[in-house]
């Protein structure tokens, strides 16, 4: 387990270094078209700032939370991707978005740090604690962060806090198979990565019979749906391995879309 100071520290350094991407672009780097099929840079940005905010809402009014979850699924018959989309267009045309995701994102790591032990909070997915919470802004930062970096054209150096996000991908494991109306596997899986510091990373029995390996970066890509697994030197071992290398997601609410093969660089 990793204390919740030592979680909330890293999910400030991850905004920070999204952060320093962003904060002296012009206005022509804000609208550049990244990755993800009509989202810009401000898209990106802007998504960061309003699901902060809703975890923010989880954290002070659970109840809030709740009833406007319920107020987006009567809303959007077409789904909860539906709304997403319209706040983060509605919300990259802020003339203080930096600002907003600044305050917001600050406010949150102090908030999930004063929360009662043992206190969950209302998701689109499972109720989470404080320290799932903080892994998963941790995880969407890292991954939205991803997209604006592709789009800018930047290598980012990989870190220790990718582990939060390998973690968090193997965690939701059964829930990548509720969100499709399918069965999870009954037995637990053994995951190795290779992290960027040539650590290696494990969950799971090592007497496992079903198994997956590989570098951390390219698993945390695929289960963030930022890369096409054929374009990953993942290897699974076993039937129930390898499918669920084909439907991993890291995230909460419905199944993503994920990437076309060889739409990353």
């Amino acid at each position: 387990m990793v204390e919740l100071n030592a979680l909330v520290a890293d999910l400030r350094a991850e905004g920070d270094e999204i952060d320093a991407l962003v904060r002296d672009l012009p206005a022509d780097g804000w609208a550049r078209a990244t990755p993800a099929k009509g989202w810009t840079v401000a898209h990106q940005i802007a998504h960061l700032a309003w699901t902060d905010e809703r975890a923010m809402l989880a954290a002070t009014d659970p109840e809030g939370f709740k009833a406007e979850f319920a107020g987006y699924a009567a809303r959007a018959t077409e789904g909860l991707d539906a709304v997403v989309d319209a706040e983060a267009v509605k919300a990259a045309a802020r003339p203080d978005l930096l600002d907003w995701w600044r305050a917001g994102r600050d406010k949150l790591a102090a908030t999930l740090l004063d929360l009662p032990a043992g206190t969950k909070l209302p998701w689109y997915g499972p109720p989470m604690s404080a320290a799932s919470m903080a892994t998963a802004r941790l995880m969407e930062t890292w991954a939205h962060g991803q997209d604006v970096a592709d789009a800018l054209g930047t290598r980012r150096t990989q870190t220790g806090r990718l582990r939060h996000v390998a973690h968090i991908g193997v965690r939701t494991r059964d829930f990548a198979y509720l969100v499709r109306g399918r069965q999870a596997p009954a037995e637990q899986f053994r995951v190795e990565l290779m992290g960027p510091g040539e650590e290696l990373w494990t969950w799971g029995p090592s007497d496992a019979a079903q198994r997956v390996t590989g570098p951390a970066l390219e698993f945390c890509l695929l289960v963030t749906q930022r890369v096409h697994r054929a374009d990953t030197a993942l290897v699974a071992v076993g039937e129930d391995a390898d499918a669920w290398l084909d439907i991993a997601q890291a995230f909460a609410g419905p199944p993503g879309t994920g990437r076309e093969p060889g739409s990353r660089g």
